[in-house]
């Protein structure tokens, strides 16, 4: 038999636990409290106060009464804006459509993809054409095309086109977001379904649309599920502020709950991401398929311009939908 230690002896070891527990997590809040980087601080700064920005539009929809969901922001040479973006239509498949704006509130819709194409990228070229990718289904898998000019974008003309192999899941791969073009080389981040169970993510290269080259992205879903995020971890887009990228990404703390959407700024420098505290006019909670673009404003001014998808579960009344805002810099 185990002799019975003494009562002040358990309670000095509890009270040595507890104290040791309450300062690893105080270290840990101030870890946290401390931003990733001066880049990942300023863009939290912006995107967090929807409120003072210059602009802003909720629920966002084309002049046809289509919702712009995930919609993905670029500004053509002559000042026009793109915008990509899918709708769930009736036939109960999600169609990815290109639109064209002149003052970042009203859209006109330009071209249709087609169905089963959603989560698109646009990217420019560096040559007057772009590059477009999206998921495509059946077998969720990315697909690339690049178009020669603005003009071939806006009627879906494409000049070449790749769908890529499934290589890192066997049920479906994702949510591409468009990291650099150089030349032939085309470098893409996205996700995976890993087990076929919980998205993560992957960092991908396309070279001469024809050699594709995908592998996990570990540290970036270490940095968030730090922040407890136990679901999916999905769509993300980068942003240069000062010089330094920073990773705009959606995280999922509880796997199925669409009002536990939170967005994050990801420093890929030092492998640690800030949580946004968003601030809307109606008080939402929940944000998605975060993305930003350097842009100049309808006014003439540089400027940040912050989409996001609000879930209804998290919405506030009147905010659900896709909302772009943008502030001056």
């Amino acid at each position: 038999m185990t002799a019975r230690q003494p009562r002040t002896a358990l309670f000095t070891v509890a009270a040595v636990l507890s104290l040791a527990a309450a300062l690893l997590v105080s270290q840990l809040a101030r870890a946290d409290a401390t931003p990733a980087s001066p880049a990942t601080a300023r863009l939290a700064a912006l995107a967090d106060d929807v409120p003072s920005a210059e602009g802003h539009r909720y629920d966002a929809r084309d002049h046809t009464g289509r919702t712009m969901d995930a919609a993905q922001i670029q500004q053509a040479q002559d000042g026009t804006y793109l915008a990509v973006y899918h709708t769930l239509l009736a036939d109960g498949r999600f169609h990815a459509a290109v639109a064209t704006s002149t003052d970042l509130r009203h859209w006109q819709r330009r071209h249709d993809f087609g169905p089963g194409t959603h989560q698109a990228s646009l990217a420019h070229d560096g040559r007057g054409g772009y590059v477009l990718a999206y998921e495509k289904d059946p077998r969720n898998h990315i697909a690339v095309r690049a178009y020669e000019d603005q003009r071939a974008l806006l009627a879906g003309r494409a000049h070449r086109a790749f769908d890529a192999p499934l290589t890192l899941s066997r049920c479906a791969e994702g949510t591409p977001s468009i990291t650099s073009v150089r030349g032939a080389t085309i470098q893409l981040t996205g996700h995976y379904r890993a087990g076929c169970d919980t998205d993560r993510q992957l960092r991908a290269t396309l070279t001469g649309f024809r050699h594709w080259h995908a592998e996990p992205d570990r540290r970036l879903d270490r940095a968030l599920r730090r922040w407890g995020n136990g679901g999916n971890i999905g769509d993300r887009a980068p942003v240069e502020l000062g010089g330094r990228r920073v990773v705009l990404i959606e995280g999922q703390r509880r796997r199925g709950d669409f009002g536990s959407w939170a967005t994050y700024a990801y420093d890929p420098s030092s492998g640690r991401a800030d949580r946004l505290d968003i601030r809307t006019h109606g008080g939402s909670r929940a944000f998605a398929n975060p993305s930003a673009t350097l842009l100049t404003d309808p006014r003439g001014q540089p400027a940040l311009l912050v989409s996001l998808f609000v879930p209804e579960e998290g919405s506030a009344p009147g905010e659900s939908g896709q909302l772009l805002y943008w502030h001056k810099l």
